[in-house]
């Protein structure tokens, strides 16, 4: 079952917070919303669970108009930033919560009950409570409460946050198990962490100022970002503002060869450039600045260079000699590694 959004408008006091979000996730899809705080993300999910909603627009599931249902009608699973589980109830009946208020008969709870926590790994801890489980424990608990309904669509909302790195990235690694396991559950995923989006996500809506400003796979978005916001906000990148010539573009008094195709000779644009794309010593696409600093990452180093004013990002494999703060380098990168964004720089 999947999930449409068709002009979906929420506000708040004539405060918009969501703004004709028009969104199809298909059946069977990851699709992470991805965002600043405020960017209407959490807003959108809101409103499939049907706590917020819409001032205008309808909501669907498959082909049912939900709008006017309530919660508990939609069949929905949910998992919440502070996972919500019941401190008195043990682990067992946590999961069996959504079953009891469904009235499921209680031979099948007990059956799926057992098969939610075994999907989670969580069957040894069934009499625990959650004050006697970790952070990461939890968080598998309310995904097994989630799970345990058997929903068609199940809405993740910043679920990791509240987790260390080193569980995030073990959980995030649970869900992609998760969804293989469970290929026919259409996932929405909010989140304002962009490696989360990466690695779990089939696609990637990206939201600001309560719009949606782009939506494609990953890949799409990383490498061919529509717009300045989603260059910076996928990724880290290099947005350099260009302007077009006959055959590439002028910046910072270098005539640099990339494709402007479609683009107007003479007009302002952005070019961008993800930072591990742009090389150190001579090459195509010359530029030439100054060390404002350097930071060692394990196997490789990030150069922040002074180009005429503009700072370029550089990584580039660990240095056995690095440059110092004040040296002047050259930096290079490929035709084929940038992106013109004729929109300008419009970072919203």
């Amino acid at each position: 079952m999947g999930i449409r959004f068709d002009a979906v408008t929420v506000a708040y006091d004539g405060n918009v917070v969501l703004d004709s979000l028009d969104l199809a996730v298909q059946a069977g899809e990851v699709m992470a919303l991805l965002g600043p705080s405020g960017s209407g993300k959490t807003t959108a999910l809101r409103a499939v669970a049907g706590f917020v909603r819409p001032s205008a627009g309808r909501v669907f599931l498959g082909e049912r108009d939900v709008t006017d249902l309530p919660p508990y009608r939609r069949g929905i699973g949910m998992v919440v930033q502070q996972y919500a589980l019941f401190p008195h109830l043990r682990v067992e009946d946590n999961v069996a919560f959504g079953l009891k208020a469904r009235k499921v008969a209680k031979t099948e709870i007990r059956a799926r009950v057992a098969e939610a926590l075994e999907m989670t790994g969580m069957a040894a801890y069934a009499r625990r409570h959650p004050r006697e489980l970790s952070g990461g424990q939890q968080q598998r608990v309310a995904v097994a409460r989630a799970l345990a309904i058997r929903p068609d669509v199940l809405l993740l909302d910043e679920p990791l946050s509240a987790l260390d790195a080193r569980l995030r990235s073990d959980m995030l690694a649970e869900l992609a198990r998760l969804h293989r396991e469970l290929p026919d559950v259409s996932i929405l995923y909010v989140t304002h962490d962009q490696v989360e989006a990466l690695t779990l996500a089939d696609r990637i809506a990206v939201m600001d100022k309560a719009r949606l400003q782009a939506c494609g796979t990953p890949r799409e978005l990383y490498r061919a970002p529509a717009n300045a916001f989603t260059a910076s906000f996928v990724g880290n990148a290099n947005l350099l503002p260009v302007t077009v010539g006959a055959d590439g573009v002028a910046f910072a008094g270098a005539e640099l060869k990339v494709d402007t195709a479609g683009a107007a000779r003479g007009s302002k644009a952005t070019l961008c450039v993800r930072p591990h794309l742009v090389g150190l010593g001579d090459g195509p696409n010359r530029l030439q600045g100054t060390v404002s600093e350097i930071q060692w990452r394990g196997s490789t180093h990030r150069l922040y260079v002074d180009v005429d004013g503009h700072r370029v990002m550089a990584d580039v494999p660990e240095l056995r000699t690095p440059p110092a703060h004040g040296d002047e380098v050259t930096l290079h990168f490929a035709p084929r590694d940038a992106s013109l964004l004729t929109a300008g720089i419009t970072h919203g």
